[in-house]
């Protein structure tokens, strides 16, 4: 597991992730921990690395 940082596409705090390096790539929605709305994210690993990350607002 890898802590990522970024910022919520909705109350634009900075906050991180665990991100589950194994796997190569992944999608899921998880709330933001500071406003608690729905974020999407679209993750890509390589080599252990994270190679690609977004974090998209979910209208609710």
């Amino acid at each position: 597991m890898k802590e990522h940082f970024f910022q919520c596409p909705h109350c634009w705090e900075e906050i991180s992730i665990l991100v589950d390096v194994s796997i190569t790539h992944q999608t899921f929605i998880e709330d933001c921990e500071v406003c608690c709305n729905p974020i999407q994210f679209s993750v890509t690993v390589e080599a252990a690395e994270i190679k690609g990350f977004q974090a998209d607002s979910i209208e609710q």
